[in-house]
């Protein structure tokens, strides 16, 4: 069956998701047949007591992500004659979670390498089952151990290249590798000289916080050549930025990029990996536009692009093809991870106004024009109501309506608005004000799920994700919502969500029946995880690795449960074995001053062993 608006899942999924005909989303991992439904997986992980918030990882859908890049690359390889071939790299900062990189080496064939920023990442990675023909390398700043690692890492069979970004790093490496006695593999980072396009437009151009000026890399060939160590030059690499939005962007970076390659390769026959960094964006937002959240091209053309650029570069100098690197870490995460929150309560709008609502002026006034309203006078009366709101208040404030009859007058407006926007849906052309009604009236809809935790790109720079129910998609959703997380914060909260071309204000959602209601949040595979925070001290979620079996049931490969209050708590520094002591201080000083009964105090000690043991979202 065809998706139902306003949901519209194929503008976003890349077919790996959509809904059946019971009103499901259904999951395809390899973008085939009718997948798997996700509300039945979910329902199965609560019965087995996996509470939501869940994270569910679905390996196939990373796994075929892999394949597709690859496949495009090949494609394009064999249409224009490229003579040489392409490898990815995986950085790891994208995700670094093991059963994520893990995956993701297991889908490589054979080409998947690792990137690496920092020394812990490296530490990470080092001892990790690799072929040694994977590419390990190591970015980011360095200092003089960071450098001894990546050289022992090469010493223990990983092809390891050290990318020089800052111009003192490279004697740092000459100087190490002079002392291990150990010949190093580098690569220089050229910084461009335009930025790139969409929210990560920065990272690129003259100003981007890494990456080597032109007279910086005339200066490294120059030492590298003082030093007899041109031969150890075998990348050049650059990096425009993530979610690049505009196809423009990357092809000025990549004829930039091309030209450098090919005039550094004549004094270092050495090189021989040109590594275009990652920046291949995810269309969130389904628009296929230049949106910070979409992107204007197709991983198609981008393979192409990147294939046929380089390609004709260096057919025309004479140099031989380089292997192609991409570091596409977005691209090939997003799409695999969904998070299910459940709602738990909804602020809804009134529809009866009750009986003795009051006798006041004002309700009265109110009253009549809720039994007057009509089509033809809606508009004047949407003016009438939003003057006796300003009443409602001053005259609430001057002590001359009490706080019932306030009560009973915003009730009655509410319900009088909500009409008029019924009737503003029947007007051609519809009034300007429908808007600010929809604003007025959207209900929000409480999920047990921390945004900060989560979803921090959703609060931090207002991405968008992809979010609907999981279930009764059969049935036409007609609230207005926004979504509440269980944060005491106010920013924890959803309010723009994708629309036809703009963001939209609300999401529509089915009306909450105080039964399980699921909502999925899809493409957070990348970043997500790793950037979350414990505001509130709400911990990491449960998280399920999922395959789909041939038999279209579900099968959980592995499952990683949620923190516990007890271990959120040690991450602030909170010793539970002393907070466990000082409590039952203060039980025993109530004791005896016979403020509790022993009772009590075997009560309290109970839920307070039980609730450090718990998840720190809430059980509904």
């Amino acid at each position: 069956m065809q998706d139902k608006r306003p949901f519209e899942v194929q503008r976003w999924s890349e077919g790996y998701f959509s809904i059946n005909a019971s009103g499901h989303v259904a999951v395809k991992p390899d973008r085939k047949g009718d997948g798997g439904d996700l509300f039945a997986l979910t329902q199965s992980l609560v019965e087995q007591g996996i509470d939501a918030p869940i994270l569910i990882r679905f390996n196939g859908i990373l796994r075929d992500r892999i394949q597709l890049l690859s496949a495009a690359f090949r494609s394009a390889i064999h249409e224009f004659k490229y003579r040489n071939t392409h490898r990815m790299v995986f950085p790891i900062k994208v995700n670094p979670q093991r059963h994520v990189i893990e995956t993701v080496q297991q889908a490589g064939e054979q080409i998947m390498g690792l990137e690496v920023g920092s020394k812990p990442e490296l530490m990470a990675v080092l001892a990790l089952e690799s072929n040694p023909e994977h590419l390990l390398l190591c970015n980011g700043y360095k200092d003089s151990e960071y450098i001894t690692l990546a050289l022992m890492a090469a010493k223990l069979g990983r092809r390891t290249l050290i990318i020089i970004e800052q111009a003192y790093e490279l004697k740092l490496v000459l100087d190490v590798a002079e002392r291990l006695g150990v010949e190093a593999q580098i690569g220089l980072r050229m910084k461009l000289s335009q930025g790139g396009s969409g929210r990560w437009k920065g990272s690129a151009g003259e100003h981007s916080k890494f990456g080597l000026f032109p007279y910086e890399i005339v200066s490294c060939m120059e030492q590298l050549k003082a030093s007899g160590k041109t031969h150890w030059l075998k990348l050049l690499h650059y990096h425009m930025g993530s979610q690049v939005t505009t196809i423009e962007s990357i092809i000025r970076a990549l004829k930039e990029g091309a030209r450098m390659y090919t005039e550094l390769a004549r004094q270092a026959p050495s090189l021989s990996f040109f590594d275009v960094g990652g920046g291949l964006a995810v269309d969130y937002d389904g628009t296929k536009s230049e949106s910070d959240s979409s992107m204007n091209y197709s991983l198609e053309e981008y393979v192409r692009d990147v294939v046929s650029i380089i390609g004709e570069a260096c057919l025309a100098t004479g140099v031989p093809d380089p292997i192609l690197v991409t570091e596409s870490g977005r691209a090939l995460t997003s799409h695999h991870a969904v998070l299910i929150t459940e709602v738990i309560d909804v602020t809804t709008t009134p529809t009866e106004i009750g009986q003795n609502p009051g006798d006041h002026a004002i309700i009265q006034t109110l009253q009549g024009l809720n039994r007057e309203l009509t089509l033809e006078n809606c508009r004047e009366t949407f003016h009438d109501v939003m003057e006796l709101k300003e009443d409602i208040l001053e005259q609430f404030l001057y002590g001359k309506l009490t706080l019932e009859e306030r009560a009973s007058a915003e009730k009655i407006s509410r319900i009088i608005l909500a009409k008029i926007r019924n009737c503003y849906r029947q007007l051609t052309p519809v009034p300007e004000e429908i808007e600010s009604l929809d604003k007025m009236l959207r209900e929000t809809y409480f999920c047990n799920f921390s945004i900060f935790q989560s979803l921090p790109d959703s609060w931090a720079i207002q991405q968008l994700f992809p979010i609907l129910p999981i279930h009764r998609l059969n049935e036409t959703p007609t609230h207005q919502a926004v979504l509440a997380d269980l944060t005491c914060d106010s920013d924890g909260k959803i309010d723009a969500f994708i629309g036809e071309r703009d963001p939209e204000h609300y999401l529509l959602l089915h009306e909450y029946q105080g039964t399980p209601y699921y909502l999925a949040i899809f493409l957070v595979g990348a970043y997500q995880e790793i950037l979350g925070g414990l505001h509130n001290l709400f911990g990491d979620t449960n998280v399920v690795h999922a395959e789909l079996g041939a038999n279209g049931q579900w099968e959980l490969s592995r499952l990683v449960e949620g923190d516990t209050i007890e271990e959120v708590l040690h991450y602030v520094q909170f010793n539970t074995d002393k907070l466990k002591t000082q409590l039952y201080e203060l039980i025993e000083s109530c004791l005896q001053s016979g403020r509790i009964t022993t009772a009590d105090s075997a009560q309290v000690k109970k839920l307070f062993k039980q609730a450090l043991e718990s998840y720190t979202y809430l059980v509904v």
